[in-house]
């Protein structure tokens, strides 16, 4: 029986060369696995060229396995073939091909394919196939434009760059851009480092941190910190909270400080956090902070980097919203108690959250580190933010999921004590002007567009094309 075969094609602001390029560099896998898919990269090797193999760690609903696949045929700037060689297809066989037009490069994803068994299969199989297909390559081909558009405002000048806490979801994300954006990318480890990784070992608690021959950084990404969002904040959680920020932030901004050759920037992370539970007030980043425990944490965070921009680094304290990902933080803990629905709101459900999609985030970060007139404080959030009850709501709306009863702020307060009076039941709701109007444009800033985005639950069904 003939192989299925599903196609997918779009165009793409560039040139057929530069859209293959973008597919040769360090970490173009990773941002084009769909955020809502539990896929991990464990191992590759040999590039796109013939014989080249990449390993992934994938899910058929609880089911782990593992997706090997081998790279065929090469031809730059043209075509690249690879075949699965481990998996759960009978065959599978995935050709990209790019080609010149009057309006940019066409990217054409053709997949043929055979189910095991396949004879025997009921027809719905393959369109069950086609529709998860359909939703991965409208997540590709979206993120691949957007992306491919922020690398010619923010990548035109390959920078070499240091990250903390990399392995975190926002460092993690982060990573990926910033390499298929042709940028050299350090991190800083706990453990033994991995030169051939680009790591460097440092361990703030002991004031551990060497950069004595390394080569010279033109920016450094501080995100490293302690879940403030997981857990009863007890005395042992708020210094773990505290020391994990002002540590690692004073440690490395003292360092750059000191280097012959230092940075240009240094972005170090933030949070919302700073004003507090500011009800309805929209807060702009000349507010001063809010009497909260996490207001106290993000002052000292902030404070503690003060040496590197008394040293003249271009200092920018970002100060993040809700970070909504499907693969951690707090969309990850919603989605994980869904079977049944969501809460229709925590406590009133008219506290505010400023959010931001993880694509959003990521890109924000790149555009503050190459946009030379941001400093100091700047909001990274969407432009609208919304209530409790709106976000859940909306996320119900998104997932074809009930809005089930309220979880009542006492149960919240006994559960989790002072973290659910601040993280869960307080509100803050922020100004994103300093960010918009230093050029930045959001891909989502529509908490449904958002949603739909990072969980394939696209109102459409047809992929991503002209």
């Amino acid at each position: 029986m003939a192989d299925k075969r599903f196609t997918a094609s779009a165009l793409f602001p560039c040139s057929a060369h530069e859209l293959y390029d973008w597919h040769t560099r360090p970490g173009a896998l990773e941002r084009l696995i769909p955020p809502w898919e539990r896929t991990r990269v464990l191992s590759r090797s040999g590039g796109l060229d013939p014989n080249g193999r990449v390993v992934l760690a994938m899910h058929a609903g609880p089911v782990p396995y593992q997706w090997q696949a081998r790279h065929i045929e090469n031809v730059p700037g043209v075509l690249f073939r690879d075949i699965q060689e481990r998996g759960p297809f009978a065959r599978w066989t995935h050709t990209h091909r790019f080609t010149d037009t009057a309006d940019g490069a066409r990217l054409e994803d053709q997949i043929d394919y055979a189910l095991p068994a396949q004879p025997l299969l009921p027809g719905f199989s393959t369109r069950l196939v086609n529709g998860t297909l359909e939703r991965v390559f409208r997540y590709r081909h979206a993120t691949l434009r957007d992306d491919l558009l922020l690398h010619q405002r923010c990548s035109r000048t390959p920078l070499r760059l240091l990250i903390s806490g990399g392995s975190g979801v926002l460092g993690s994300a982060l990573h990926p851009l910033l390499t298929t954006g042709g940028h050299e990318v350090w991190t800083l480890v706990r453990r033994t480092p991995d030169r051939n990784r680009r790591e460097i070992y440092w361990n703030p608690e002991r004031g551990e941190l060497n950069l004595a021959g390394m080569p010279a950084f033109d920016g450094v990404i501080h995100l490293a910190g302690d879940n403030i969002g997981e857990g009863r904040w007890t005395p042992a959680k708020k210094k773990r909270v505290i020391d994990s920020r002002t540590l690692g932030t004073g440690l490395l901004a003292r360092t750059l400080a000191d280097l012959p050759l230092r940075p240009r920037v240094l972005l170090s992370a933030s949070a919302v956090g700073f004003y507090g539970n500011c009800l309805d007030c929209c807060m702009r980043e000349e507010d001063s902070a809010g009497p909260d425990f996490i207001s106290d944490v993000c002052s000292l965070w902030e404070h503690s980097a003060l040496p590197a921009q008394e040293a003249g680094i271009r200092t920018v304290f970002l100060r993040i919203g809700v970070v909504l990902s499907p693969r951690g933080g707090a969309l990850n803990r919603l989605l994980a108690t869904s079977a049944l629905g969501f809460s229709s709101r925590f406590g009133s459900g008219e506290q505010y959250i400023s959010w931001i999609g993880i694509n959003d985030m990521v890109a924000a970060v790149l555009h503050a580190l190459t946009c030379e007139s941001l400093t100091g404080p700047v909001n990274i959030a969407a432009p609208q933010s919304v209530t409790n009850r709106q976000l859940m709501g909306t996320l119900a709306k998104v997932m074809h999921r009930p809005l089930l009863p309220p979880v009542p702020a006492a149960l919240l307060k006994t559960l989790y004590g002072q973290m659910a009076s601040e993280v869960l039941l307080g509100g803050c709701r922020v100004a994103t002007d300093k960010l918009q109007h230093s050029g930045y444009t959001f891909r989502h800033g529509d908490l449904e567009q958002a949603l739909r985005h990072l969980l394939g639950k696209f109102a459409g069904n047809s992929p991503t094309g002209d």
